[in-house]
């Protein structure tokens, strides 16, 4: 019999503490984000949300991530672009737990040492990812994909006796309307359109209320109305949480960011505007061209 293979970010083994935090991390940055509460439980007072300091990961002798230094403010939209194997892709590992650096500091919050926490005590403690290729339920109905995503227990025993609560069905009303997909929330997701599956999973994220999000390249392959209403609603989530958009497509970069971080071998190239950036002679020489 055919199943359906399970998104990665559903997983949930047992349920396994956070680690003790530590109190004196994060005491010597400087802040940098907007100061916003990034949300329950989670300190932010450096209105930072993200810390990366001194990061490097090793594949048999090839430095992936070299002494990498990176901060995401609370609420804030950062996109990430550079050159194929400039470690876009291990950078996200790390911050999610895929990864162990060699070397470095990652916290997420002020007290959070990611590199002491598995893959998934960081998805309980709200950072979310989204792949390139959309993995969602495709047997299963939008509203049923959103249902099953929710953080609840998914014990088989729970689940048997689930039934959601007017606060939850308030909850995927809400992200349905966010995505644009209530007129198809009874329609198979496998028939919806490669876009629509993408805005599916963005939403699978969102009813579980993260306060980070890492999307990588979410526009590829998608229309031109449908890469405008990403742009649109990657606005509307800022704030509210923090992204941090990996992306080829410097149009859709040019539309939505405020913050842009350039990747070379391993290191932060170059920060600043989209402007900025591109008028620098580094960037353009190993990414831009002329």
């Amino acid at each position: 019999m055919k199943t359906t293979p399970t998104p990665s970010f559903m997983l949930e083994p047992a349920y396994e503490p956070l680690l003790s935090p530590n109190k004196d991390a994060g005491t010597s940055r400087d802040a940098i984000g907007l100061g916003q509460a990034a949300g329950q439980g989670l300190n932010t007072r450096h209105g930072t949300i993200l810390t990366l300091e001194d990061i490097s990961v090793s594949f048999d002798g090839f430095k992936a991530l070299n002494d990498l230094n990176l901060y995401i403010g609370v609420g804030e939209l950062r996109c990430i672009i550079g050159p194929n194997g400039a470690g876009k892709t291990t950078l996200m590992d790390v911050i999610t737990g895929k990864t162990r650096p060699s070397h470095g500091k990652a916290w997420f919050g002020e007290t959070l040492d990611l590199t002491q926490m598995s893959e998934v005590q960081i998805a309980q403690a709200g950072i979310g990812r989204k792949f390139q290729k959309p993995t969602v339920f495709e047997a299963l109905s939008v509203f049923e994909n959103l249902e099953l995503a929710q953080k609840t227990d998914k014990s088989v025993w729970a689940s048997l006796r689930a039934r959601l609560s007017g606060e939850q069905q308030d909850r995927i009303a809400q992200v349905l309307d966010t995505i644009r997909l209530t007129t198809s929330m009874h329609r198979p997701a496998g028939l919806l359109s490669h876009g629509q599956k993408q805005f599916l999973e963005i939403g699978m994220l969102l009813v579980q209320d993260p306060q980070l999000l890492l999307l990588d390249e979410p526009v590829a392959g998608m229309t031109d109305a449908e890469t405008e209403f990403t742009a649109e609603l990657f606005k509307s989530l800022a704030g509210k949480h923090s992204l941090m958009v990996v992306e080829h497509d410097m149009g859709f970069v040019g539309t939505i960011a405020d913050h842009v971080t350039v990747l070379h071998q391993g290191s932060v190239l170059a920060e600043g505007s989209l402007e900025e950036v591109q008028a620098d002679e580094r960037v353009i020489e190993v990414y831009l061209g002329r």
